[in-house]
Parts: structure tokens; C-alpha cells; sequence
């Protein structure tokens, strides 16, 4: 199965080599950018289902960078990620696009449960499908594995599971 493309954005270095690899391990393929300029270049020649953006990055900061993106891959899901967070910049995200929010530090399994709800959103949108079709669709899946409900929406998205789709849109 091809994995879902991620596109991980944040200026601190450390933070950004160990979560990609934590994510890789976790079925993504992360691409890794540590300021929002390299970013938007990496979106225009790579294709990315979602991303993990840092609020606060020297040059083009998180904001200007999730405005961007969702101008140029208007099915991109993006989750901002902030250590200084405030109820402005989380009101300012959410009407630029922004999927949703996180403050840093979150531990892995909120990054994973947030990750799979953007994706599932983008997966719905992208082919104009409601939450009770969804919901068919994953039906078979065990809900307290998100790893195993991300391999699920890739499939879907990638039309591997037309057959459920085509049965439950008639």
C-alpha cells in the first residue's frame, strides 16, 4: 500500500528529525521542511495529503505558510503545531483552513489521532462523501487503531476499496 504523504514543517531541527521518524515508523512518508518557503517548494513538486505545520518559524511563519498552501492544494488538510499558543493565532489558523490545532509538547498518539482525522476529512471531501458513508467504509476496522484506520482511508483514496464505495453511494 502506498503510504499517505506528510509534509512536516518546523524550524526546530531536533524536533523534526525525531517526529518524522516516529511517523515513518508509523506508515507515513515524511517529507521534512524546516521553514516554510522550502515547504511550499516541496508541495509543488511532491504531492502531499496532509501537514504538520509549526506556528512560529523565522522568514514565512506558520500562518503565512498554511494560507499558502491551502491557496495552492486546496485538498490539503493542515494541523498547526505551536508551543506559543494563544486563542488569536488558534481563531486566525482555523479561518485561514487549518484542520486543527496543537500545542506543544502532544505525545504521539494525539499527533496520530489528529493526523487521521485531517486525512479522513481530506479522503471525504476530496470524494464528495458524507460522514454515513464513511462510516460504512471503515466499519470493519478496529476504531482504537488509527494506524489501521489511516491504511483504510489510503486505500479509499486511492481506490482500492471502489467496490464499498460504488455499493454504499446507490
Amino acid at each position: 500500500m502506498d503510504k499517505i504523504n506528510l509534509l512536516m514543517v518546523d524550524d526546530e531541527e531536533q524536533f523534526l528529525i525525531s517526529m518524522s521518524k516516529r511517523l515513518e515508523a508509523r506508515g507515513f512518508h515524511v517529507m521534512a521542511a524546516n521553514r516554510g518557503e522550502k515547504a511550499l517548494e516541496m508541495a509543488r513538486t511532491h504531492p502531499v495529503d496532509i501537514a504538520l505545520v509549526d506556528l512560529k518559524m523565522p522568514g514565512m511563519n506558520g500562518e503565512e505558510t498554511l494560507k499558502a498552501l491551502k491557496q495552492e492544494h486546496a485538498w490539503m488538510e493542515i494541523v498547526m503545531l505551536t508551543g506559543h499558543g494563544s486563542i488569536d493565532s488558534v481563531v486566525d489558523c482555523a479561518h485561514c483552513g487549518a484542520h486543527s490545532y496543537l500545542n506543544k509538547p502532544c505525545d504521539l498518539e494525539q499527533i496520530m489521532e489528529v493526523l487521521k482525522e485531517a486525512y479522513k476529512k481530506r479522503v471525504m471531501n476530496r470524494h464528495q462523501m458524507d460522514e454515513a458513508t464513511m462510516t460504512e467504509l471503515l466499519k470493519d476496522v478496529n476504531p482504537a487503531s488509527p494506524r489501521e484506520i489511516l491504511r483504510r482511508l489510503k486505500e479509499i483514496d486511492t481506490g482500492a476499496v471502489r467496490e464499498g464505495f460504488a455499493k454504499s453511494t446507490k
